[in-house]
């Protein structure tokens, strides 16, 4: 049994679904093992991580208008928590509402997804941010 660990900083230029699924693929292509399970970790409390359709980017969009619906900016006393301005506790909101981790099994040495599915970064804030990402593998070498 052999297990890795690595952590992945992703530039999120704004609000949105950002896909991760490429550096993930990459980073456990190196690591040797070929039957286990991988865990992705999101270290933030106004992000999250969600496994979505990667085909079209309508998904995404519809996804980002959904969750402004069911969940709006604040402003005007909406939330009592607005010292980190109007995008904050919505984001704390939307990132209750989705995931911050995800437990994806390994075969062959590749996550087992599905044809049109991808790994996503949520960011639910406006500007720009660092998230960091931690990729944990653990299984049975190659």
């Amino acid at each position: 049994m052999r297990q890795s660990i690595h952590h992945l900083v992703i530039k999120t230029p704004s609000r949105g679904l950002h896909e991760i699924t490429q550096h993930v693929l990459d980073w456990v292509s190196t690591q040797g093992i070929a039957t286990g399970l991988l865990t992705i970790w999101c270290r933030h409390t106004s992000a999250s991580l969600l496994v979505q359709e990667n085909a079209s980017r309508d998904v995404r969009t519809d996804l980002d208008d959904f969750f402004h619906r069911l969940v709006p900016d604040g402003g005007a006393g909406r939330y009592r928590h607005e010292e980190e301005g109007p995008d904050d506790m919505p984001a704390h909101i939307r990132a209750a509402l989705t995931q911050t981790q995800l437990s994806i099994p390994i075969e062959n040495a590749r996550p087992v997804l599905g044809t049109w599915q991808g790994i996503y970064l949520y960011e639910h804030r406006t500007s720009p941010h660092r998230r960091e990402v931690v990729l944990h593998l653990i299984g049975e070498a190659a």
